[in-house]
């Protein structure tokens, strides 16, 4: 028998819009009351849910129309990726990315620990700002050259560049792709609950480094523990680890580029500034990084295009995926499954539904491994199944991190994850094995972490209006 090949990703995503249109005729439609808080928010009101009188059967006409309109109902988020993406470019053209890691790596070069601690903090803080990822697989030969010269093994540097992102992506600070998308779907207030997110970053960071530098101790004394020990090096002669010196013109840049993240945050917590300025904040520093690193302008031109060319993949994930929760609102089935899926979870503590929520998401994540994508596809159901079940929509917000970023470090369906195993030369399966242990370890303090910050009423904070007109229409309807 020939080995399953895991479909595209488009592929995945457009067979569920698919399943979904077939959801549509079998699942019972029916929405539940929501009403407009003095936010603007739409809250569902519990206890609400209604049959509707006449079932309305959608055609694979109205599949097809969902894929255009998809796109429309993402442009926002579509053309920022673009932005983002295009801009990043134009600063890696400037070698100060380059400079930056390459420097971080050649000062660690003796010290393994503080190489793998560095590598996995830093790509961490990287992931968590700006959502990179695929930026790091050009690093991985040179990590591969390093780990071989420090008698570690090609493990070892996968394991420190995934776990990095991984990291990142699932505690995420800043992340426009990720905290921003589900933070506006869920209609909480940009970057809110920020204090929390920067509280464990090092906490995850360091489970991380003790997961990849205890396997790499166990390497460095016995070569014949490694995972890969029977494998050839996927190094062919000597790996090029030339890179350019980060001087003072890079250090300039690293200043303006947090001096754009600043200046963003503040327009959105000053100005309510949304993706539209924050669009505007990259092209700006876009423009001026490109006479900071002395690039020609056409030049800095190509390389915003080739940044473009590079997301074009993940913004058509965006709209396909949003095309699903389109087909679900459409077939009136969207509030009956916020139905079905809280019914088990309001029957146990709103802290266990919670952990309920990061299952859920990290099971999806197989499916939509885009974290945007991710967002449109679950969290039209996981904001308002939060406000069923009692759990601030900040945590159900938090839920989706863990899920998506977590996951993003084992799931088949990751992109990025499967190019860094191929160039480091590391099996798919070698990897499985060496991840889940991580996962498990990380998964638990997720559990941890989400299960205190419901104690603890992380988020109840931006809700209590709706809670108490949830509690007055609540009492009109009865």
């Amino acid at each position: 028998m020939k080995a399953f090949k895991v479909p595209h990703t488009l592929t995945l995503l457009f067979s569920m819009m698919i399943v979904a249109m077939i959801a549509t005729w079998v699942v019972p439609q029916g929405f539940f009351e929501t009403f407009i808080n003095d936010a603007g928010r739409s809250v569902v009101v519990p206890n609400t849910f209604e049959l509707v009188d006449e079932r309305q059967y959608l055609t694979p006409w109205q599949l097809l129309t969902a894929v255009p309109r998809a796109f429309a109902a993402a442009q926002d988020i579509i053309f920022f990726v673009f932005i983002v993406g295009g801009v990043l470019a134009i600063a890696r053209r400037t070698g100060t990315v380059d400079a930056l890691i390459g420097n971080l790596l050649n000062k660690h070069r003796d010290t393994p620990e503080k190489l793998i601690f560095m590598v996995i903090f830093f790509f961490a803080l990287a992931s968590g700002a700006i959502g990179t990822a695929g930026e790091y697989i050009p690093f991985v030969l040179i990590l591969v050259a390093l780990c071989k010269a420090m008698k570690l093994d090609a493990m070892t540097a996968v394991g420190m560049t995934v776990a990095g992102y991984g990291v990142g992506y699932g505690v995420s600070a800043f992340n426009p792709f990720t905290v921003l998308i589900a933070q506006g779907i869920a209609e909480v207030p940009p970057y809110s609950g920020l204090w929390l997110r920067l509280a464990i970053i090092l906490p995850f960071v360091l489970i991380a480094f003790h997961h990849v530098w205890s396997y790499a101790k166990k390497v460095k004394a016995d070569p014949s523990a490694s995972l890969v020990a029977d494998l050839p090096c996927p190094l062919k002669g000597q790996a090029q680890t030339d890179y350019p010196t980060l001087n003072g013109r890079h250090r300039l840049i690293l200043g303006t580029f947090l001096a754009t993240i600043a200046i963003a945050i503040y327009g959105i917590s000053q100005y309510g500034w949304y993706l539209y300025e924050l669009g505007a904040c990259f092209v700006g520093w876009g423009i001026l990084i490109t006479f900071l690193g002395r690039l020609k302008v056409d030049e800095a031109a190509e390389s915003f295009i080739e940044g473009v060319k590079d997301l074009t993949t993940t913004a058509v994930l965006i709209g396909i995926a949003r095309g699903i929760a389109l087909i679900l609102e459409d077939g009136q089935i969207l509030h009956s499954i916020v139905n079905g899926l809280s019914m088990p979870l309001s029957h146990v503590p709103s802290y266990v539904s919670a952990v309920g929520m990061l299952i859920i998401q990290t099971i999806l994540n197989l499916f939509v491994p885009s974290g945007s994508g991710q967002a449109f596809v679950t969290m039209p159901l996981m904001a308002p199944l939060s406000d069923l079940v009692g759990v601030p929509r900040q945590v159900a917000v938090l839920a989706y991190q863990f899920g998506d970023g977590f996951s993003n470090m084992i799931v088949p369906t990751n992109a990025v994850l499967m190019g860094i195993i191929g160039i480091a030369g590391v099996p798919y399966d070698r990897w499985f094995k060496f991840c889940l242990p991580l996962m498990g370890k990380l998964m638990l303090a997720c559990a941890v972490v989400l299960v205190l910050a419901v104690l603890f009423g992380y988020g109840a904070d931006l809700q209590p209006q709706a809670a108490q007109l949830v509690t007055e229409v609540q009492q009109l309807y009865s």
